[in-house]
C-alpha cells in the first residue's frame, strides 16, 4: 500500500506543478515533504504535501503545531503578510484513534493559518474532490492509473527548475555597462562644476547645461538631456549615485545595455521636459532618469504580472510611493521632474520592451503616448513661460 500512496503523492505534486502554475519551493532530503508556492495570487500562499503514514492523532497534531510555528517564524523574519497554508497528508491508513477533530478547524499560530487534510485509502476520491475546491483547480489525478513514481518526480522537479531558470534570465539578461558609465560621468561633471565655480552656483549650472527655461525656449534643446549628468551639491550627487547604481543596474540587467540607454535618456529628458512645463526654477540631476528606471520596472507588471507581484511588485510600488511622498513633503525638490521621468521610463519600456518580446500593440501605444507627451509638455511649457 505504501507504493500506491507514494505514487499518489507524486501524482498530486506533478499535477499542480505542471498544470496549475505552482513552484516547488522546498524538497526534503528524504523526498517525503514538498512545499509549493503559487505563481499567481491564490488563497493559499504555501501548499505542503507530506507522504507520512499516520499512526496516531497526536502525531498529526504535533506535526501541525511544529509546521505552524516554523512557518510563522519564517514569516516574521521576512516581514511577510499573513500566510495561509494547506497541509495535505498522504497516508496509507488513517490514524487508529479519534483524530478527525484535530483538523476540523484551521490551526492558527501568530498570523499563520493552517488547513489540513488527510488522504488515505478509504477517502481518496472524496478528498481529491475537496482539494479541487480548496485549490480552485481541476485535478487530473486518477488513482487507478499506474505511473512510475520516478518519472512523476523527475518531470515535476525538471518543470520547476526550468521555470526558475527562465525567471533568473529575465533579471540577468545584461551587464550594467552604462549604469557605471553614467555614474562615472556624473562624478566627473560634479568635479568640473566645483572647479568652475561651484555646483550650487547658478551661473555655473547654467553654463554647464542645467535646465534653464529661457535658454530652452531660445532653442537650446540639448538642455533636456544635459541636466541628467549635473548635480547640485555633494548630498544630491551622493543620493542619486547610490540610487543609480542600485536601480539602474537592475534595469540594465533586465533590458540589456542598449535598451537601458534608450530608457535612461528618454526618461531623463521626459523629467526635464515635465519640469520645463511646470516649474520656472533652474534644475539639474539624474532623479528623473532614475524614476524612469522605476517606470521601466513597473512595465514588468504589464508584461508578466504574476512574476512582478511575486518578486519585486509590492516593494517597488512602496518605494515609488514613499519617494513621491517624500518629494512633496520636502521643499525645493523637483516633483514634476520625478513624475515626468517615471512616466517617460514607463513609456520607453513600452516601446523597447524586455528582451525577446515583440508586442507591437504596446509599442504603438507607447510611441503615440510619447509623441503626445512631448508635444503637450513642450508647448505648455512655452505658454507657461509667456504667461508667468
Amino acid at each position: 500500500m505504501g507504493i500506491k500512496q507514494d505514487e499518489l503523492f507524486w501524482k498530486l505534486i506533478h499535477d499542480v506543478v505542471t498544470r496549475h502554475d505552482y513552484q516547488m519551493i522546498r524538497l526534503s532530503d528524504d523526498e517525503q515533504e514538498v512545499l509549493l508556492g503559487p505563481y499567481n495570487n491564490k488563497e493559499f500562499q504555501i501548499v505542503r504535501f507530506i507522504r507520512k503514514d499516520l499512526d496516531w492523532g497526536s502525531q498529526l497534531q504535533q506535526d501541525i503545531e511544529r509546521t505552524a510555528m516554523h512557518i510563522d517564524r519564517v514569516r516574521k523574519q521576512s516581514w511577510k503578510h499573513p500566510i495561509q497554508l494547506l497541509n495535505v497528508y498522504i497516508s496509507a491508513y488513517p490514524p487508529v484513534d479519534h483524530w478527525e477533530f484535530r483538523i476540523e478547524k484551521p490551526y492558527h499560530e501568530g498570523q499563520t493559518t493552517l488547513i489540513s487534510v488527510v488522504v488515505h485509502k478509504d477517502n481518496e476520491e472524496e478528498i481529491l474532490f475537496y482539494l479541487e475546491k480548496l485549490l480552485g483547480v481541476s485535478l487530473t489525478v486518477k488513482t487507478s492509473d499506474t505511473i512510475h513514481t520516478a518519472i512523476l518526480k523527475s518531470e515535476a522537479i525538471s518543470h520547476s527548475n526550468r521555470r526558475i531558470k527562465e525567471e533568473k534570465q529575465i533579471f540577468n539578461f545584461g551587464k550594467p555597462i552604462f549604469t557605471y558609465t553614467f555614474t562615472a560621468v556624473q562624478i566627473f561633471m560634479f568635479i568640473l562644476l566645483e572647479a568652475a565655480g561651484g555646483s550650487q552656483n547658478t551661473q555655473t549650472l547654467i553654463q554647464f547645461g542645467a535646465k534653464y527655461n529661457p535658454s530652452i525656449i531660445s532653442g537650446e534643446w540639448w538642455r533636456f538631456f544635459t541636466p541628467i549628468i549635473l548635480h547640485i551639491g555633494m548630498l544630491h550627487l551622493l543620493m542619486n549615485t547610490l540610487a543609480l547604481i542600485y536601480i539602474g543596474s537592475a534595469v540594465e540587467k533586465m533590458y540589456g545595455s542598449v535598451k537601458f540607454l534608450v530608457i535612461y535618456l528618454f526618461a531623463g529628458a521626459a523629467g526635464t521636459l515635465a519640469s520645463f512645463a511646470l516649474s520656472p526654477s533652474i534644475s539639474a540631476g539624474a532623479s528623473g532618469a532614475i524614476f524612469g528606471c522605476f517606470g521601466a520596472l513597473l512595465y514588468l507588471g504589464i508584461s508578466n504580472p504574476k512574476l512582478f507581484f511575486r518578486t519585486i511588485g509590492s516593494n517597488l510600488i512602496f518605494i515609488i510611493v514613499l519617494n513621491l511622498l517624500f518629494g512633496f513633503a520636502v521643499p525645493n525638490i523637483d516633483n514634476a521632474g520625478h513624475l515626468g521621468g517615471l512616466f517617460g521610463g514607463f513609456l520607453a519600456a513600452l516601446i523597447v520592451q524586455l528582451p525577446k518580446q515583440h508586442k507591437w500593440g504596446l509599442r504603438l501605444i507607447g510611441a503615440l503616448l510619447s509623441v503626445l507627451f512631448v508635444i503637450f509638455a513642450y508647448f505648455y511649457g512655452v505658454y507657461y513661460a509667456q504667461v508667468y
